[in-house]
């Protein structure tokens, strides 16, 4: 079945899914996206997502592109249309067209993009298994990562390092030596005690998502968690390492920068989290 996109009122074949040329999107990266995970049929945090779209739009004073109860309509209608019960669905805003100039332009409407795409739950649960590793790059992005920009050109290029280390994942790392987040990612940690550790989401991350939903996993878990900055040394003395995000929920590293986490294993912790994850997300049927 040929997949379906969404883009700014029409539903068309996804490979003939256009914006014109000079969408500021394109020219400016001036805009914002979220990724909600699709997971045996249902939408997971839809809601939250849909919350945290309103802050980056009103952060970057862009307006909603279609009223807020519509959005929802138009992610079940593209899940339906390309058949993903297990995959996810992306949404991406711009400020809209108009000649290409810095200041904002007057009257111009937002644009609209939703797709979804097949992911195999199976590959990722191999993955999560045998867990993956990560790389550590110096910070290099604009201090509102808090904001969930399409400007992600740091992140490409961390990710590609990373990749080329034969990685998964890069965690950026300030001047302190205190991880940040990943490229695509939260970071998080275990104690030898068992404390799950992740750094304040007040500033200099973003709020993901599936990272505030784990702190409801915790809780059934009767697990307890720090809110601090962690080092990478504290990481790779750690009990346990993951990261967590809407397409790996929360993945086990087991080597940062070629150096083993604990016994180079995942660790049971991050498993309970992974599986106790779906029965305790909320779940709209797609």
């Amino acid at each position: 079945m040929p997949r379906i996109a969404y883009v700014n009122g029409r539903y068309v074949a996804h490979a003939d899914a256009f914006v014109h040329i000079e969408d500021r999107g394109y020219q400016f990266a001036d805009g914002v996206y979220e990724v909600c995970e699709v997971a045996r049929g249902f939408i997971v945090d839809m809601p939250r997502h849909l919350g945290r779209l309103n802050r980056s739009l009103t952060e970057l004073s862009i307006g909603w592109p279609v009223t807020p109860g519509v959005l929802p309509i138009i992610l079940r209608e593209v899940v339906r249309r390309n058949h993903v019960a297990d995959g996810l669905v992306y949404l991406q805003v711009t400020r809209g067209v108009a000649s290409r100039d810095f200041v904002f332009p007057a009257g111009t409407k937002p644009s609209l993009v939703v797709t979804a795409r097949k992911a195999d739950p199976a590959a990722a649960a191999k993955r999560a298994e045998s867990g993956i590793k990560v790389i550590t790059v110096p910070e290099n992005r604009w201090d509102r990562v808090d904001i969930k920009s399409v400007g992600l050109l740091p992140n490409v290029l961390a990710k590609q390092k990373a990749k080329e280390a034969g990685a998964h994942e890069a965690w950026f790392v300030d001047a302190d030596g205190i991880v940040k987040e990943g490229g695509s990612s939260n970071a998080w940690i275990v104690t030898r005690d068992g404390v799950l550790v992740t750094r304040p989401a007040e500033h200099g991350i973003l709020r993901g998502i599936t990272r505030t939903t784990l702190f409801d996993v915790a809780a059934k878990l009767g697990l307890k968690i720090e809110e601090r900055g962690f080092s990478v040394a504290e990481a790779k003395a750690a009990r346990e390492v993951f990261i967590s995000s809407a397409t790996t929920i929360a993945m086990p590293i087991v080597a940062i920068d070629g150096a083993p986490v604990a016994n180079g294993h995942p660790g049971s912790v991050t498993l309970s989290l992974r599986h106790a994850f779906f029965d305790v997300a909320e779940k709209s049927p797609a």
